[in-house]
């Protein structure tokens, strides 16, 4: 679970933005919302990140999904760059650092995680972990000139010479050390805990565009998402679907698509087996999905299927999100979703967040919204969980919590909605008026 992750020279976010999992007190809901994933340390399940287009919030999601994939997708060669994205309304951030820092729990260990980038090479990075005081795992430095990673582990960390130079050897200047790690057969179990913890519970950022329905049905397909949980997850939300039948053939893999796959997949390894595995089979599987209806006909119950391709977005979406619900009810993930309520009717939207809460015990959910609404239920939403991204004047990303605003701007009894609404809050757009003089040019 994640404790707190910060960002600054990222994108849009300039200064140095956290956002907090750690609750406020004297809060209400907790048996909903906490989770103690070390004795004594209580997170939330939820941030809610609301704030006008172009104000960074998606941004703060990206940062997030950078850092995942700067440690599990290592890249191959020195020569390659990073996808360095600093604040460009300054003269100094251009040349300036990123800088991304994540405090997290993996396995019952907290563990803080921090790294330094730019277009060329990680710069600094570390891990520490706490038992309970905290403790170096390793710092890592780079040598520009030479293009070499230097790595000091702690005091508390054995680890072989050997396996040092090895690993040393292996974390290119633009791989991290966990990155590094995973090249490796070096046994170090805060490593393996933090590399897994990225890997596994961490997962990727889900955008509007994002199609879930591959990864959805083949986990559905392989027992790994429960397809009774997703069926009655699809009953609750009112889409009278009964069955998902998943359908299967298999056709002769064309020639001129095997050439291409070869073309593209030259500096990938496991993507060539993969290829060289289909051309031995000569033959790819396709699955065709689809949903069975309950329909009432001249006053009876009748059964249709109906292809996936041909149901409403908002139904495929749902199927997809019935799917992640599954996997954050069953197992530890973390799921960062940008415009949660995209596609998706506002009561469902209310309606997925009820079951998230009341029925998860050890995940997380990160989602941006334009979802106003959801502020008017203040039975279902703490304030700590809610956040605002606002855009200054200079550019750059500010993000505050709901928590932070005192009882002359939020009372109790009153609206978050309405104060939000009114621009009390700040985080929406300033609109001008919706006059246009289109006939300017002729006077």
């Amino acid at each position: 679970m994640i404790i707190y992750f910060s960002a600054s020279n990222f994108r849009s976010i300039k200064d140095t933005v956290t956002l907090s999992f750690e609750p406020e007190k004297a809060q209400d809901l907790d048996q909903y919302y906490l989770v103690e994933p070390i004795e004594g340390l209580k997170l939330l399940k939820l941030g809610l990140i609301y704030g006008p287009n172009g104000s960074g919030k998606t941004n703060l999601l990206k940062a997030l999904n950078f850092l995942r994939r700067l440690v599990i997708e290592p890249l191959e060669k020195k020569s390659e760059l990073l996808d360095f994205s600093p604040f460009l309304f300054d003269d100094s951030t251009p040349v300036e650092d990123s800088v991304l820092e994540v405090a997290f729990v993996a396995n019952g260990v907290k563990f803080l995680y921090n790294v330094s980038f730019n277009t060329n090479s990680i710069t600094f990075e570390s891990l520490h972990f706490y038992s309970p005081n905290k403790a170096l795992v390793y710092k890592r430095t780079t040598d520009a000139e030479k293009r070499l990673s230097l790595i000091e582990f702690g005091n508390k960390i054995k680890i072989k010479k050997s396996h040092k130079e090895t690993l040393e050897a292996n974390t290119l200047w633009n791989n991290t050390v966990l990155g590094g790690f995973m090249k490796t057969n070096i046994e170090s179990e805060e490593l393996k805990n933090s590399v897994d913890w990225f890997q596994n519970v961490l997962k990727a950022l889900i955008t509007p565009k994002t199609n879930l329905l591959g990864y959805i049905s083949d986990r559905l397909d392989a027992k790994k998402v429960d397809k009774k949980t997703v069926i009655e997850l699809l009953k609750k939300a009112d889409f009278k679907i009964n069955d998902i039948l998943i359908e299967k053939t298999d056709e002769p893999v064309p020639e001129q698509l095997l050439e291409l796959m070869k073309v593209l997949s030259r500096d990938s390894t496991s993507a060539e087996d993969s290829i060289k595995k289909m051309e031995e089979e000569g033959k790819i599987s396709r699955k065709q999905i689809y949903f069975e209806h309950v329909v009432i006909n001249e006053g009876k119950e009748a059964l249709y299927k109906l292809p996936y391709k041909d149901e409403s977005q908002g139904t495929q979406r749902y199927y997809q999100f019935s799917g992640l619900l599954d996997i954050m009810l069953r197992q530890q993930t973390v799921f960062p979703i940008d415009e949660l309520e995209s596609s998706l009717h506002p009561d469902l939207v209310k309606h997925f967040l009820l079951i998230f809460l009341v029925n998860s015990k050890n995940s997380q959910l990160i989602a941006t919204t334009h979802h106003r609404e959801l502020l008017m239920e203040k039975d279902m939403l703490r304030e700590d969980v809610i956040w605002f991204a606002q855009k200054q004047a200079n550019g750059s990303m500010d993000l505050y919590s709901l928590s932070e605003f005192d009882s002359s701007v939020v009372r109790n009894t009153s609206s978050v909605f309405n104060a939000y609404k009114s621009g009390k809050l700040g985080a929406v757009p300033a609109l001008s008026d919706y006059y246009l003089d289109i006939n300017a040019d002729e006077k």
